[in-house]
Order: structure tokens, then C-alpha cells, then sequence
């Protein structure tokens, strides 16, 4: 039978030499995945945990594509929680009251306090077999990825331009629709520097999700994270840049294979009316729509996709909804006691299970400890939000330099504390200096680039137009940061502020106990506190711990961000 396909149809379908170059790159992920797997689904516990960590460099590619591999799941998870806990968070004024604190909680939980508990869990799920053990390390990375996110679809979605919203209302979007073709391409922008941001989190915590030891509980899965704490333990200062190496190679790879282009595609989503600049391409975009059967395919599921996102589905917008309607106060009143009353039953079962070891001085010693760590994280806030803030819009505002910024930012955002403990340890036994003061710095690596990414998104996403009348006006210096930059970041730089508290009430747990070989030093603060309550098993003091640290992020956020946020999504969201 003849073909009779059309020749110029058939040389479109046809394999081009960039469709085998894709599929080198394609066929090297696949290998790298499966061999992941192999090792992982059948293999029993006792071999993970027999098998020594090799500080041979031979061994590091091995180590690092399972350290990617994990980091790249959790990061699928932090996306399906993003799209849904911060959707019904911005949609619902009801939810919004429970959710948000609980997130504020959540991101302010050290990683130790949910190694501490989900560790067991997720062993027994999986009895005798590592998938347990890797389910509890992905676990581990989620809690250092999700908030974040969260944190900046929140933001997106509570500051959309009401010219928009009206937009969607005259088309009758359904919500399905609404979502994802306003809500997801709107927080597109700030949602892909926040999860290169999270990705950077992920490797800051890589030594505590893959080297853990929670009381009788000990595993090191194969990773530069174990790589990394073997290391320290064995004092090789050769094996720390090996790993600090294969950290940034890494780094580089995906920064380069997915940043990059995410970051290039996102900038068609930026909500401006005049014509932008037009960035150079990333080599890895240019090399896609230059294959044909790689084009052709992501053509045939972008279709699809677009199909199912055109779906009207919930209920149908043809009638307009009255938003100035007053809610109903009795229902409000419902809701708000239930609240009080989960708040209360929760109070009273930590009250319970602690006060069966402890006493009132333990509650006390909890709380001085939470005010010296509490210290320690407004002075690093201030000090980060000075320095980062000009660097972020300068380099924000800049393509060029961002494109440069970008690789270099990600892997400093991924050093880990940890691989700085040498330097540290030494020159505090050295100068004899304070370890409460000088190990203060080290919550600092956490913190910093939560506010410059956020900053660095809020300044890339600045209107063209706005920018083009403060020049054509002539307006400079002082009056320039206060009447255009200031109000156009406010809300990046308040989302960041935010995820930089809680990051640095969570980085407390690195930063306060520092380690290099027999040397320990240990700062005053509820960080070192709940690390030896974890090492000793304590869970009682573990639990205190994490509530009085819980208490104290809360209580800063109701106090000064929630407040600031409400103002800057009143006052400053265009349209």
C-alpha cells in the first residue's frame, strides 16, 4: 500500500540532528531514574545500613543523582501541595483563618522535629525495606521545600489586579478555568524563583534528611548529604570540596537543563501593557524548539493539557456575585469556635504528654531559650533585609546580570551550614570567642536568600510601563524607592520576609550545635535545644520544643508580617 503522506508533513515528523541530541539528554535522566530505582524498592534496610558511606570521589555521581533524584520528588510534592493548601488559603476567607497559621507552624517546625516522628512512621510502613527510609528522607526535604512555595502562589493569588479578576468575571470563567488560566499564569513569575529557591533549601538540609539518628533509629542513605556528615565525622577537608564540587556541578546541570528555560518562559507571564525587551534565549530552550519529534510531541500534550484547562468545571460564572455581600456573622461565629476548639484540644493534649516528665522550670527554661534564638532572628532579618534588598532589585531590574545572578544565587542558597563548621569551630576555639554570638551568623545562610529571591521576582516582574514613567518623570533616589520600588516589591519582600522567618527559626537546628570532630560547640537557644532532645530521644522535650518555637512564629507573624501584608495587598496591587 502507498503512503500518502504528504513529503513536507513526513520531513516535519521526520527525526532532525537536534531530536538526537534531546534524546541523549532525555535517555541520560531515564537511566540516571531507573537505576535510582533499582536500588531502592527491594532492597532490604540492613543493607543500606551495613554498606559504609565511601568518601572515594569515584563514588560521588552515584551519590549526587540520588540526592537529585530525591530532592526532584519532593519538589512534585511541594508543587501538588502549593496548588492546592495556598488555592483554598487565597480563596476562602474561612479557610484562610486556620490555614495560614497552620503554615506558619509548619515552616517554623525544625527538620529534626518532624524527623523525630515521621522517621518511625514511615519505617513501619514499610518494615525492613530502605523504601521506608527514602520515603522518610523525601518527606524530610518536602518540610524544607512546601512553605515556601506556598508562601508565593499565596501572595500571587491574594494580589491578582482587580482589572483582571474583571476580566475573568465578563468571560464567565468557570473556576477550573479561572485557576489556571489567570491564577497559575499570574504567580508563574514569583513561583519559579521561589522553587529554585526551594530546590537551593532542599541541598541546605541534604546532611539531616539523608544522616539521621533519632534515638535508637540510625541510617545514612547513599547521598551527598551522608557523603557530607561521614566528612565532617572523619575531619577530610578534601572530601568536603569534593562534595562542595559535586554540589555545584549539580547545581549548574539543572540550573541550566530546567531554570533556566522555566525562567526564560516565564517571562511571558508578566503583567505589563507596554512591549518588553526581549531576553536571549536559554541554549536548552533553542535546542526544544529546534527538534521536531521532541516538538511535535510537546505540541500533541500541550493540546491536551490545554483541553483539560478549558474544562468548565464547578459551578458555572453566569451570573455576577455580589463581593461587597457582608458574610454572615453566625456562620463566622461557627467557624471561629471551631478553631478555638481544635486550638484548645491541641493545647491540651501537648500539656498532657509532656507534663508526664516535665515541669513548669522545663516550660520556662523552653521559653528563655526561644527568646535567645527569637534575638538572633530579628537582628539576622534586619541585616539580610539591608544588604539583599538593594542587591535584589538591582540585579531584578537587570536581565543580563539576573541570567548571571541566577546559577551563582542557587548554589550559595545550597551551601549548607554544615560544610562551613570547620572554619567556624575553629577560629571560636581559636579566639576563645563566645559560641552563642559567633554561631549566630550561621542562621544567616538560611535566611538571606529567601529575601533576594523574593526581591529578585518582585523586580523582574516590575511593570515595563511603571518604569518607563518614573524615568520619563525624572523620579530619583530617595523618592524613586519610596513611591515606585518600595510598593512594586512590598509584597515579594514581605512573602520573603516571612519564609526568611520561619527559615531561620528552622535553621536554628543547624546553626546552634556545631560539629568538627571531637569539637562541639553549642549556642544558647532553642535550636541546640530541641538538636539534644533529638540526639538523647527525649520526646517530651522535642515536643515542647517544637510548641514554644511554634508559639514564638506565630506570634511574630500576627504581630508585624500579617499586619504589613494586609497593607501591602490593599494598598500597592496594581490595577
Amino acid at each position: 500500500m502507498k503512503n500518502f503522506t504528504p513529503p513536507a508533513l513526513a520531513g516535519r515528523r521526520a527525526p532532525n540532528r537536534w531530536d538526537f541530541a534531546a534524546m541523549l539528554l532525555v535517555m541520560g535522566v531515564l537511566v540516571a531514574v531507573i537505576d535510582v530505582g533499582r536500588h531502592t524498592i527491594s532492597t532490604p534496610l540492613t543493607a543500606v545500613q551495613g554498606t559504609p558511606i565511601h568518601l572515594d570521589p569515584a563514588y560521588l555521581p552515584g551519590y549526587a543523582v540520588r540526592s537529585a533524584a530525591r530532592m526532584f520528588a519532593a519538589l512534585f510534592c511541594s508543587l501538588l501541595f502549593t496548588f492546592t493548601f495556598a488555592t483554598l488559603a487565597a480563596k476562602s476567607r474561612r479557610a484562610c483563618l486556620l490555614l495560614i497559621p497552620i503554615l506558619d507552624i509548619l515552616q517554623s517546625v525544625p527538620i529534626l522535629g518532624f524527623l523525630s516522628f515521621t522517621v518511625l512512621f514511615f519505617l513501619s510502613l514499610f518494615p525492613g525495606q530502605v523504601v521506608g527510609a527514602e520515603f522518610a528522607s523525601i518527606f524530610v526535604i518536602f518540610t524544607s521545600q512546601a512553605w515556601n512555595m506556598a508562601f508565593s502562589f499565596y501572595q500571587s493569588l491574594t494580589t491578582l489586579p482587580a482589572d483582571l479578576q474583571e476580566a475573568a468575571r465578563s468571560f464567565r470563567l468557570s473556576p477550573w478555568q479561572k485557576f489556571w488560566r489567570l491564577d497559575v499564569p499570574f504567580a508563574i513569575p514569583g513561583l519559579v524563583w521561589n522553587t529554585m529557591l526551594s530546590m537551593s533549601g532542599g541541598w541546605f538540609f541534604v546532611v539531616a534528611s539523608e544522616a539521621v539518628t533519632v534515638g535508637n533509629t540510625t541510617f545514612a542513605l547513599p547521598g551527598i548529604g551522608s557523603y557530607v556528615a561521614t566528612a565532617l565525622e572523619a575531619r577530610d577537608l578534601k572530601a568536603i570540596f569534593y562534595a562542595i564540587l559535586a554540589m555545584l556541578v549539580v547545581i549548574l546541570l539543572y540550573d541550566q537543563l530546567i531554570f533556566r528555560p522555566l525562567v526564560a518562559w516565564s517571562d511571558k507571564f508578566r503583567f505589563e501593557t507596554t512591549a518588553s525587551t526581549s531576553a536571549p534565549e536559554p541554549w536548552m530552550l533553542k535546542l526544544l524548539r529546534r527538534t521536531r519529534l521532541f516538538r511535535s510531541l510537546g505540541e500533541a500534550v500541550g493540546a491536551v493539557v490545554s483541553n483539560i484547562f478549558r474544562l468548565r468545571l464547578g459551578r458555572s460564572a453566569m451570573v455576577q456575585v455580589d463581593e461587597n455581600r457582608a458574610p454572615s456573622k453566625l456562620l463566622d461565629g461557627l467557624w471561629y469556635a471551631v478553631i478555638a476548639a481544635l486550638a484548645l484540644y491541641a493545647a491540651w493534649q501537648i500539656v498532657g504528654f509532656v507534663s508526664t516528665t516535665l515541669h513548669w522550670r522545663d516550660f520556662g527554661t523552653a521559653l528563655l531559650m526561644g527568646a535567645y534564638t527569637m534575638i538572633r532572628v530579628i537582628v539576622l532579618m534586619a541585616i539580610a533585609a539591608l544588604v539583599w534588598v538593594p542587591v535584589g532589585v538591582w540585579i531584578g531590574l537587570r536581565p543580563k546580570v539576573t541570567r548571571i545572578a541566577q546559577p551563582v544565587a542557587q548554589f550559595l542558597a545550597a551551601f549548607p551550614a554544615n560544610l562551613l563548621f570547620p572554619p567556624v569551630v575553629v577560629a571560636i576555639v581559636y579566639f576563645h570567642a563566645n559560641a552563642s554570638i559567633w554561631l549566630s551568623p550561621l542562621m544567616l545562610i538560611g535566611t538571606q536568600w529567601y529575601i533576594l529571591f523574593n526581591v529578585i521576582a518582585g523586580s523582574a516582574a516590575f511593570p515595563g510601563d511603571m518604569k518607563e514613567a518614573a524615568t520619563n518623570f525624572r523620579v530619583r533616589g530617595l523618592l524613586w524607592w519610596r513611591k515606585v520600588m518600595v510598593p512594586g516589591i512590598l509584597p515579594y519582600f514581605i512573602t520573603g520576609a516571612i519564609t526568611a522567618s520561619g527559615g531561620a527559626w528552622n535553621a536554628s537546628i543547624v546553626a546552634e550545635v556545631a560539629s568538627w570532630g571531637k569539637t562541639d560547640l553549642v549556642a544558647q537557644g532553642l535550636g541546640a535545644y530541641i538538636a539534644k532532645a533529638t540526639a538523647a530521644g527525649d520526646t517530651p522535650r522535642i515536643v515542647l520544643g517544637v510548641a514554644v518555637m511554634s508559639g514564638f512564629v506565630v506570634i511574630f507573624n500576627r504581630l508585624l508580617w500579617r499586619p504589613l501584608y494586609a497593607y501591602a495587598t490593599r494598598r500597592t496591587t496594581l490595577g
